[in-house]
């Protein structure tokens, strides 16, 4: 816990100001977590969390209104605040209608407990039907240099016709993207779920460094650092993509931030894609269960 808090204490003083966790990280040791530090300093930064997830549900979902306006309550007391300034949809709840979500949400503004409306890993359709209903935010899916599907699946389109901002989770590739992993990299079954992930087996490892080294190749003209190129690579897309890298230490962290200061040409970007197009990622980037919860509605 106290070396968490520093990493984020850290982060404010380095200057950044928005912070995303979730009711199910841990679950609630993260919103603990990020309330203990960040309450020195509320009114000076911006805070994200989510709901959906109850452990109680048959399908492990519930986003219904009455269960989104009793778990607002412990977010709210476990992350030290009287509002929550963007609240999430973790993910799409196939058993209850999105209008009613962004309704129970759109009371929670009036309220006062929640400032502004955002949806995890949803299809373009379903933005859509819950921006009629309480504008959304912002959008968050895991999109990357070689996760691309939210080019392809109308989610940043339909983001840049409403005004919506878009966070990319998994900026780095759930780290594969550092330059750290490799075909021999052993992920714990207990405690990483990335060993369950199809694109984490030790042949899609090997097969995917190319990816890698496209941006090593880079890195080396830029004097930065694989994982730096990959977040000034999302940064140079468009003006409202933010992306959240994870970090538990001080050294990643300083790696990070260092990402803003990587200037990509258009050149530069030109060459990524002209690489990056003869390069055939393989596996898919989550296993079936955690699949089967983002919503790919048409």
């Amino acid at each position: 816990m106290n070396q968490g808090i520093r990493v984020l204490r850290e982060a404010h003083e380095r200057g950044v100001s928005f912070f995303d966790t979730a009711e199910v990280y841990g679950p609630h040791t993260s919103e603990e977590l990020v309330g203990r530090a960040l309450e020195p300093f509320r009114d000076e930064v911006r805070i994200a969390t989510k709901f959906g997830f109850d452990s109680e549900a048959k399908s492990g979902l519930n986003s219904r209104p009455d269960h989104i306006r009793k778990v607002v309550e412990g977010s709210l007391k476990r992350l030290r605040t009287d509002h929550i300034d963007l609240y999430y949809q973790h993910r799409v709840d196939p058993d209850v209608p999105i209008e009613d979500v962004a309704g129970a949400v759109k009371e929670l503004i009036a309220e006062g407990k929640v400032l502004h409306f955002g949806l995890s890993e949803p299809s373009a359709r379903t933005i859509r039907r819950a921006h009629v209903v309480q504008p959304v935010t912002a959008v968050q899916t895991e999109y990357s240099l070689m996760e691309r599907d939210p080019e392809k699946n109308g989610v940043l389109a339909i983001c840049e016709e409403l005004g919506i901002g878009f966070v990319p989770w998994g900026p780095i590739g759930m780290g594969y993207l550092t330059g750290k992993i490799s075909a021999r990299s052993k992920f714990d079954p207990k405690t990483d779920i990335r060993s369950t992930f199809d694109r984490f087996s030790p042949e899609n490892l090997a097969a995917n460094m190319p990816v890698v080294d496209l941006l090593r190749r880079i890195s080396e003209n830029e004097n930065s650092t694989p994982s730096q190129v990959a977040l000034a690579w999302l940064l140079a897309q468009k003006p409202w993509i933010v992306p959240i890298p994870g970090t538990r230490n001080l050294k990643h962290l300083n790696e990070n931030l260092g990402a803003s200061k990587v200037q990509l040409s258009p050149g530069d970007l030109g060459d990524i894609e002209t690489a990056f197009a003869e390069i055939e990622v393989r596996g898919g980037r989550m296993n079936e269960m955690q699949m089967e919860m983002v919503d790919q509605t048409v």
